[in-house]
């Protein structure tokens, strides 16, 4: 497939690593209508392993309460009209789908994207209904129906802080004219979209023994809210990059990254590690980090 000039290759699309943005903060930012969703180079790829899980694992990766379909409409309605407002962008989306599939599947077919409703309830937002094929080590049968609050339970930093209070303001206060986003960063040492379990990295070893970053993908997650206008239920999307470690060797840029990875990883809190399955091989993923990190002080160092 050739793919679109308007559609990017990866890998390294989205860097919030990169230092501009900071571990477990909310750190959204406005983007445009035009840029709401997106479709790279591994679009036809993704939507084909979409749906098998879809045919496989129906119950796994889509739940709905009963009176969403209302809104999973809305959704769907909203997000087709996107496509077809940027037809070199989704010319391979799919456009036929199962006429019994619920509205919400029939949209999450033709994207890249998780797709997530969210509406408001007693005990604030919960999860009311969602197409969820690429999880990052949860479960939608677990978290369906819950609220924020019980969803980010092991979330650290998020429930009795600041950053609890200041999402449920958020979503009680977006307009439907908003757009906003948000990214956060992962480790995994396989490049599999669909990710419900828990999981603790295991880095190899180069042949002299030093730690080594073959295997390892950096899992980046690139979210998106928007406040449906007729149901007022909140359209949350999440779009998975996962990008091969080894390849800041390459990428002019991969130094200056690796370094502020690094950075990052070691200055996660105890919890926040153990959360992103990094406890026990941080300190080799640090060095293994560092080695890339000095070739932007020093060129030369990686062949010394």
């Amino acid at each position: 497939m050739t793919v679109p000039p308007s559609r990017p290759l990866p890998p390294f699309l989205h860097t919030p690593y990169d230092g501009s943005k900071q571990p477990f903060s909310v750190g959204l930012e406005p983007i445009t209508p035009e840029t709401w969703l997106e479709a790279d180079g591994h679009f036809v790829r993704d939507v084909a392993y979409k749906k098998r899980l879809l045919a496989d694992r129906r119950d796994k990766v889509f739940q709905a309460l009963p009176d969403t379909l209302a809104a999973q409409t809305e959704a769907r309605d909203l997000i087709l009209a996107h496509l077809a407002g940027r037809p070199e962008a989704f010319a391979d989306a799919p456009v036929t789908s199962d006429p019994d599939d619920a509205p919400l599947i029939q949209a999450a077919r033709r994207v890249q994207e998780d797709l997530v409703l969210m509406r408001k309830g007693p005990d604030g937002y919960l999860l009311a209904a969602a197409c969820l094929c690429f999880p990052s080590s949860w479960s939608l049968l677990e978290k369906f129906g819950k609220s924020m609050h019980d969803i980010h339970v092991n979330v650290p930093d998020f429930n009795g802080a600041r950053m609890g209070n200041v999402v449920a303001r958020i979503f009680d206060n977006l307009r439907p004219e908003q757009l906003v986003a948000r990214y956060n960063w992962s480790i995994y040492d396989d490049d599999d979209l669909h990710h419900p379990q828990p999981k603790q990295i295991d880095p190899q070893l180069t042949g002299d023994g030093a730690p080594s970053l073959i295997g390892l993908h950096v899992r980046v997650e690139r979210q998106t809210l928007r406040r449906l206008p007729e149901s007022g239920d909140i359209l949350f999307t999440i779009k998975v990059h996962h990008d091969p470690l080894p390849l800041l060797e390459q990428h002019p840029n991969g130094p200056v990254w690796a370094a502020s990875l690094r950075e990052q990883l070691l200055g996660l809190t105890p919890q926040q590690a153990a959360y992103k399955g990094l406890t026990h091989h941080r300190p080799a993923l640090a060095e293994a980090l560092e080695a890339i990190a000095r070739r932007a002080v020093h060129p030369d160092a990686a062949a010394t």
